[in-house]
């Protein structure tokens, strides 16, 4: 496990001491144990290093005392900011984006997911081949260093930039297939709910909870990277296909969410949001807040959303719930009838569930019904066919007279 030292400079563009924390969160996650952090109130960012001569000659001496072997910046670094911090101290640098863009190297699973990771990465590093080559031939090896082929990023731009333009072709031969997929689901009258959240708020238990499907889910951010798609049944007999996408983050890079787009645009074609919250974090509304701006960012701002307090048994005090909003603890199966019956009640009404009694010359309607919805239950009697049906709505003008 490599000791790491965490640094920040505050300028005051955002809360230094929470970002700092979370990226304490990130480094574990990657498999670095933090020995140390220091943090440096600035009027603006010293241009050579980000913290100036003086810090930067303590944070050496703090590197040889506690036997640092990595050095982690807050920010995002330039090649020149990375090699002059590397030359003063000799210990390896990464900023915020490569311990980002490393975890997501390593929880990668599908073949879209792996060439989302290294088209984020290429792009990141092709501008800052020389700091990070030096930083690459210090130690050979380490957070940060997880991906695509190192000795080419040092020695061979051109065939990085060839890399990258294959990668974004190929990538968009996968969304346009995504796109196909979700043509298709809208054409099958498919609705689909997108599980949305900050990275660890518990999106991946709530998925295993309601569908079993078996996704990895554990205390560490960005657990789960690719998307998962299944299908539940909702109390009033409407199918849904829950998606599950890839945690949020504060300041999540640009490169990120570009490389990411097509599966963070899962949620934006989605018919509703489940926006999964850890209400047992104390800072749990400034991460709503982030998640729903990049819904935002995303087009989704207008589609209904349905807010899920997570882990509410680790909390004493008691919060209101109302329609639109339900406590819940994945965890231990609490909450879960009242969440479904919220979803349904919020999900837009494609289609509407009946009792009917269809006389005999009408048993024709079976067939339209069976196209776009679904029958639960039939009974031949002697006054007609009791049906109990999913109708859509685009036929349930015509089955109204049949209402019963």
């Amino acid at each position: 496990m490599e000791r790491a030292i965490l640094v920040s400079a505050d300028i005051g563009e955002y809360d230094c001491e929470i970002s700092v924390d979370e990226l304490s969160e990130l480094a574990k996650t990657a498999g670095a144990e933090e020995v140390a952090r220091v943090i440096q109130k600035r009027e603006a960012y010293d241009s050579a290093t980000v913290i100036g001569e003086g810090k930067l000659a303590e944070v050496k001496e703090l590197c040889q005392k506690l036997e640092a072997s990595l050095l982690i910046f807050d920010h995002e670094l330039t090649a020149s900011q990375i090699r002059n911090i590397e030359d003063e101290t000799d210990v390896r640098v990464i900023d915020r984006t490569m311990l980002i863009l490393d975890i997501f190297a390593g929880r990668a699973v599908s073949r879209e997911g792996k060439l989302q990771v290294e088209l984020a990465q290429l792009r990141y590093r092709l501008p800052r081949l020389m700091g990070i080559g030096a930083s690459l031939s210090r130690l050979g090896g380490g957070i940060g260093t997880r991906g695509p082929g190192e000795t080419q990023l040092e020695t061979d731009r051109r065939h990085i930039r060839r890399r990258i333009d294959k990668l974004a072709e190929e990538l968009k031969e996968l969304e346009e297939r995504r796109g196909y997929s979700r043509k298709r689901r809208k054409k099958d009258n498919v609705q689909v709910g997108a599980i949305v959240g900050y990275t660890n708020a518990g999106k991946s238990t709530l998925l295993n909870l309601l569908t079993g499907a078996g996704v990895l889910a554990e205390d560490k951010l960005f657990a789960t990277l690719d998307p998962t798609s299944r299908a539940i049944e909702l109390p009033d007999g409407r199918s849904l296909l829950l998606v599950d996408t890839v945690g949020l983050i504060r300041r999540l890079p640009h490169h990120l969410v570009e490389a990411f787009k097509s599966t963070l645009e899962e949620a934006a074609c989605a018919d509703i949001i489940i926006h999964v919250c850890d209400v047992s974090d104390p800072d749990a509304a400034e991460k709503a807040r982030v998640t729903l701006s990049t819904l935002a960012d995303l087009g989704a701002a207008e589609l209904p959303v349905v807010t899920v307090l997570n882990k509410c048994d680790k909390i004493s005090e008691d919060i209101p719930e109302d329609e639109t909003t339900v406590k819940i603890s994945a965890l231990k199966n609490e909450g879960i009838d009242r969440l479904l019956a919220t979803i349904a009640h919020n999900l837009p009404q494609t289609s509407r569930r009946m009792k009917l009694l269809l006389p005999y010359d009408k048993a024709g309607l079976l067939s339209v019904i069976r196209e776009n919805g679904k029958i639960f239950s039939e009974e031949y009697t002697e006054n007609g066919i009791q049906v109990e049906a999913l109708v859509d709505i685009m036929n349930i003008k015509q089955m109204q007279e049949y209402s019963c």
